[in-house]
């Protein structure tokens, strides 16, 4: 088995305000889109799909979830900081401020207008104390 592409479909409320997240915050390009989608890419990332919650394209028994306990987790090479800060001044809300975990893991989190957890992570060296 190969794959040749990733993507996660998240069932949000309005697909409109996660498609301007991503695309204004996280450097998505809108793909293709209709009435209650978008697809959204972006080279480096895995894709994501929004569908808008009760769309008959779903099996019945999943139209009427929202993505929640999903956290879209993006690892970053350097410049972590930075990104928390342009996010912020971009008036963002940081909803999970930057630390850094014993592990050696360095995150934040924002959260998008639909309940999207969004974790942005960059490897440090843990802490050996």
């Amino acid at each position: 088995m190969q794959f040749t592409a990733s993507t996660i479909s998240l069932t949000v409320d309005d697909v409109a305000s996660s498609q301007e997240f991503f695309t204004a915050h996280l450097g998505y390009s809108l793909q293709q889109a209709a009435d209650g989608f978008a697809s959204l890419t972006r080279p480096d990332a895995v894709d994501v799909v929004l569908l808008a919650r009760g769309t008959p394209v779903l099996p019945p028994e999943q139209r009427e979830q929202r993505a929640s306990g999903v956290i879209l987790a993006f690892t970053l090479t350097g410049g972590l900081q930075e990104q928390e800060t342009r996010l912020r001044d971009a008036g963002v809300e940081i909803t999970m401020p930057l630390r850094q975990e014993p592990w050696g893991e360095r995150l934040f989190q924002v959260t998008d207008p639909n309940g999207v957890i969004v974790q942005f992570v960059e490897w440090a060296a843990p802490d050996t104390a």
